[in-house]
């Protein structure tokens, strides 16, 4: 006999038989009215998480994480406003549950109903897994997430403060709303958790507004290995600028009267506090999960006699809110009720097909408010003397600062975060004087953590703003990728688009630094992020270029609500030269703040049709360089500039490439897993050209003189090209004779 059924059957006999476990009795604020409705909600809880077991029996129904043990959570629900943005535990639908009873119109048990079904008409996810999330409860859909939701949940209650400043067009959060961000026992020790837990603490100690809860449900197991018995309260207890608050989740009147206070405090003080609620796990971990085969049978029965609901029974009886009879009555309606709405919303419809599936990857567009562009006058004060320099040619960096600036002028929701990146101006100077012309609140010199930075942008975009977090080198993203991967990109996906994390993340990146160097430094691995479906990956080749295609990166997150990289060659960031000292070539003038280059535009120089040399970021730059060894040995060849790396502009690049006869693809990436086995396989579909390719080695870079010995160069793409195209320009050079 399964777990779910000895609980529910020892539910129904000692409610029947008044056999009820000791506590203490009820007191605190609970209003009798209130109490009988939590614990209508944990009923509610149970045989949704009953239900969810008989679905997958029988085919119909796809997920059976439950939330039974942790009914009490309906209690800190209801010490909370509606428009306090909640991000929760997977085991937090009582919590759900008791937030729409706040809010008239809801329909909770059919819409959970049809989440178990993976109906497409679960209006949050449209059936693509089943998650807690409701646009009109503020709650943003999480998956069966490891602590990857706190980051986020530290900078939307940031957001919160920011916003109260300087109010973005899209916020939606109000000025004294708080954040309620829940998680497992098991998920505070997470290098995530941990992370957000001190970038909180952190942010809260320099009396910046930090209004936070989190909160932490412990029912002592994770899976199938224990927290050692107080470990949580011994390590929250006492954290600097984290108030600690303890109850006893089986009491839904001690939780509800501690939750409010930890609200009282958060909406009150600004700062972040921790809501400590013992809680029980009933069933094991999911349907498949049998806790007895890794705990004694007497240790799970001694839990299961512990029954929250059980609990809940005895204190409303005490306190005259419901009697025990009345509350098994309720217990069995919500049974039947259960059971009559699950028959319904297995029949509704589900995804059939991969369009419907990735319909959600790609976010809506969002209606903007019009912007014309900074003012003359504007321009004028925040540059200075620099609109002057902007009628000379420039190297990379300046021009990106400068494109910074006037996107920065035009959209006040732009907000920058990331360390190093205020009072100091970047590691390469790209950011200086911005703090002095937009001020710390926009310009935020952020904790040293990667996770932190990526989270505080995707919890402001939740509030309205438009982030540009940066992060130092492209090697340091990989201690926090899973933050754009698991959280930013999926976010829309998981909220069939209701919800979304626009941003634009800038990365200094790539190889040939001379100086400073080493893999750390200089990476060349982009696997990473052209794998994640929905996510735009942006690389410039030269100064001009980068300031066209920021400013569209900005408009497809404004606009568009997309998750956009713009990967910056670190290399080129100082280029002046191309073939000698002090020639300048590589340098650019500022272009005009309306000229813009388009996602999936890709660049062309050249006519030649002997030779396309398809290439990206340095690569452009030493194919520049190859080109008069290229030229001189008869072959005529054009440079295509891929600069939008993901997702793969193909229409553009066949276009690029039509009429000639040979395609080098040179890549600065790595062989195995770089941008060439996509650019091959997309010309050995779309071509009749010979096609070869020149890559990185698979290798991670060395500091020093051999900086470079494992990428492309020049010479290596001049003889790549000579010897794929020689041929031609041989075959021409005897007619001519």
């Amino acid at each position: 006999m399964g777990r779910s059924v000895i609980v529910h059957e020892n539910f129904l006999r000692r409610v029947a038989a008044g056999d009820l476990p000791a506590g203490r009795a009820p007191s605190g604020p609970l209003p009798p009215a209130l109490a009988v409705s939590l614990y209508r909600s944990g009923c509610l809880t149970r045989h949704l998480d009953r239900t969810s077991r008989a679905m997958q029996a029988a085919g119909t129904g796809f997920y059976t994480i439950g939330s039974s043990g942790h009914e009490g959570l309906a209690a800190v629900a209801a010490a909370l406003r509606p428009t306090d943005m909640a991000f929760l535990h997977y085991r937090d639908a009582a919590f759900q549950i008791q937030r729409a009873e706040q809010v008239p119109g809801q329909t909770i048990a059919w819409d959970m109903l049809l989440s178990f079904a993976s109906s497409s008409d679960d209006p949050i996810s449209g059936g693509r897994h089943k998650v807690l999330g409701s646009k009109a409860l503020f709650i943003p859909p999480q998956t069966s997430t490891i602590a990857s939701h706190l980051p986020k949940a530290v900078g939307a209650a940031y957001a919160i403060g920011a916003a109260k400043r300087h109010r973005p067009e899209h916020a939606i959060l109000p000025d004294d709303a708080i954040v309620y961000c829940s998680f497992g026992d098991a998920s505070a020790n997470h290098s995530t958790a941990q992370g957000a837990f001190n970038a909180a603490q952190w942010t809260a100690f320099q009396s910046i507004p930090m209004p936070l809860l989190f909160c932490c449900e412990d029912n002592g197991i994770g899976i199938s290995t224990k927290t050692p018995r107080g470990w949580i309260a011994a390590t929250f207890a006492n954290r600097e600028g984290l108030k600690y608050f303890a109850c006893d989740g089986r009491d839904i009147y001690e939780t509800y009267a501690t939750a409010l206070a930890a609200a009282d405090y958060v909406r009150r003080r600004r700062k972040p506090a921790f809501l400590h609620v013992r809680t029980i796990r009933l069933y094991g971990h999911a349907g498949a999960d049998m806790p007895t085969t890794y705990l004694p049978k007497a240790e799970v029965e001694a839990e299961e006699a512990q029954d929250p609901l059980l609990h809940s029974v005895r204190l409303l009886s005490q306190a005259g809110a419901l009697t025990p009879p009345a509350a098994l009555e309720i217990y069995r309606d919500t049974a039947d009720r259960v059971t009559r709405v699950a028959a319904a919303a297995v029949k509704r419809p589900r995804l059939r097909d991969a369009a419907g599936v990735m319909a959600s990857i790609v976010p809506p567009v969002r209606a903007c408010h019009p912007t014309n562009g900074p003012t003359t006058a504007a321009r004028a004060a925040a540059f200075g003397s620099d609109l002057r320099a902007m009628e000379e040619p420039q190297i990379m960096s300046r021009l990106i600062n400068w494109a910074l600036t006037d996107l920065m002028l035009t959209h006040p929701e732009i907000v920058m975060m990331g360390e190093d990146v205020g009072r100091k101006g970047g590691v390469y100077g790209v950011t200086q004087k911005l703090i002095q012309r937009f001020g710390p609140d926009r310009m935020i010199d952020t904790l040293l953590d990667e996770q932190s930075i990526l989270g505080l942008a995707i919890g402001m975009a939740q509030n309205g703003f438009v982030p540009m977090p940066e992060i130092q080198f492209l090697a340091y993203l990989h201690n926090a990728e899973d933050q754009i991967r698991g959280e930013a990109a999926t976010l829309s996906f998981f909220s069939n688009g209701q919800y979304t994390n626009p941003m634009v993340l800038r990365i200094a990146g790539l190889g040939y630094q001379k100086g400073f160097g080493g893999h750390f430094h200089n990476d060349n691995s982009v696997a990473v992020l052209r794998d994640i479906p929905g996510v735009i990956l942006a690389v410039p080749s030269n100064g001009a270029d980068a300031a066209r295609m920021l400013r569209e990166c900005v408009r497809l997150a404004r606009e568009e609500q997309r998750v956009v990289v713009f990967l910056e060659p670190i290399a080129l960031y100082p280029m002046r030269d191309l073939h000698e000292d002090k020639d300048g070539l590589w340098m650019r003038r500022y272009p005009d703040p309306s000229e813009v280059i388009a996602l999936g535009e890709v660049g062309v120089t050249g006519t030649g049709e002997d030779l396309a040399i398809v290439t990206f970021g340095n690569g452009v730059y030493l194919a520049n360089r190859a080109l008069s060894r290229i030229e001189a040995a008869g072959i005529k060849a054009r440079i295509v500039d891929l600069r939008w790396l993901s997702p793969l502009p193909k229409e553009g690049l066949t276009r690029a490439v039509a009429g000639c006869r040979n395609i080098l693809v040179v890549d600065e990436t790595r062989h195995s897993g770089g941008v060439a086995e996509a650019l091959m396989a997309h010309f050995h579909e779309a071509s009749q050209a010979q096609l070869a390719r020149i890559t990185a080695e698979d290798s991670f870079i060395a500091t020093g003189p051999a900086y470079a010995a494992t990428m492309p160069s020049a010479e290596g793409i001049a003889e790549a090209a000579i010897s794929l195209a020689g041929r031609v320009a041989k075959n021409r050079a005897r007619g001519q004779a």
